[in-house]
């Protein structure tokens, strides 16, 4: 089990959310490296640091405690199909019928898996307590609060909360030291020194959404055939970084991996002469050749050119 923890002297924001009884006690039986928290709706967004602190709160009819928590990556707004097949269990069922079947039962209106946007709340190395380790709520929580509520680590009842929180996962985690690493960046109070490691659904998620829903190379908006391309394999590199993807049509993702295309540093597709040698084709994609590859939206770093060096020196089939 990976807990990654906050000096406790650093000022950050804690989201306290309500959490369903059965989607914890699912995902505390495996725990997995991340999490969707998902909404039946998208609402409003949900605006946190990254790596911010987020703690699950049972609700009022279940208890009401605080049992377990993870660290915000980013939230986004999905359709249920594409939750099931960047998250699959980690949404917190063990079946993708299981997970329309709770979506359902949330939702006032009938889900459509294909269409039907649900809100999105991607976690990272969630932690889950067990149960004679759980937290007592907040005294100032409301039973007609729906989604949750930030605290400042700092001062009043956000700082019981997240002492009581360190206490239990010091019990936890008994004399295991879990170092902590600098994030400098973060845009809200001092800075949180935890960067939690992105998982195979985050990278999905993040990806995507960092090159706008569109391909990078053809700019094709069809979700369902857009794909997050490691550049680098991701078992080479050791951990999923944004630094490392691609958003691709489905088809060029193939290419990409084998081969037959690549994206030079400076950011323009290059095209294998082998896929007319082997296949007596590819009019389509020699019409890409040298096309200019669009860049993620900033804040959202470009591909490093180490890992575009790499794919096109190791990779690539000239």
């Amino acid at each position: 089990m990976a807990v990654l923890q906050l000096r406790r002297l650093t000022r950050v924001r804690v989201w306290v959310a309500n959490t369903d009884l059965e989607w914890f006690r699912y995902l505390a039986a495996s725990e997995p490296d991340e999490v969707n928290f998902w909404q039946p709706s998208v609402a409003i967004p949900i605006r946190l640091p990254r790596y911010a602190p987020w703690l699950f709160k049972l609700h009022v009819r279940d208890g009401g405690q605080i049992v377990g928590g993870g660290f915000f990556a980013t939230f986004t707004s999905v359709t249920p199909r594409f939750a099931w097949e960047s998250f699959a269990e980690r949404n917190g069922a063990p079946t993708y019928q299981d997970f329309l079947r709770s979506l359902n039962r949330y939702s006032p209106r009938s889900i459509d898996p294909y269409v039907t946007h649900i809100g999105s709340s991607v976690l990272l190395e969630p932690f889950f307590l067990p149960q004679e380790l759980w937290v007592e709520p907040p005294t100032d929580w409301s039973r007609n609060l729906v989604r949750g509520k930030a605290y400042d680590s700092t001062t009043g009842k956000g700082r019981l909360i997240w002492e009581r929180v360190q206490a239990a996962l010091d019990t936890l985690m008994a004399s295991r030291t879990i170092a902590a690493v600098g994030e400098p960046s973060l845009p809200y109070g001092d800075p949180v020194l935890v960067r939690p490691r992105l998982g195979q659904g985050a990278f999905r998620v993040m990806v995507t959404d960092a090159y706008e829903r569109r391909c990078a190379v053809t700019g094709e908006r069809t979700l369902p055939v857009l794909e997050a391309a490691h550049i680098k394999p991701y078992p080479l590199v050791g951990r999923h970084e944004l630094a490392n993807g691609l958003l691709l049509r489905s088809d060029l993702h193939t290419l990409f991996d084998r081969g037959y295309v690549t994206v030079t540093p400076d950011m323009h597709l290059r095209v294998s002469g082998r896929i007319k040698q082997e296949f007596q084709n590819g009019r389509d994609y020699y019409a890409l050749d040298k096309h200019e590859v669009r860049l993620p939206r900033p804040p959202d770093p470009p591909p490093l050119r180490e890992f575009l060096e790499w794919h096109g020196d190791t990779v690539f089939r000239p």
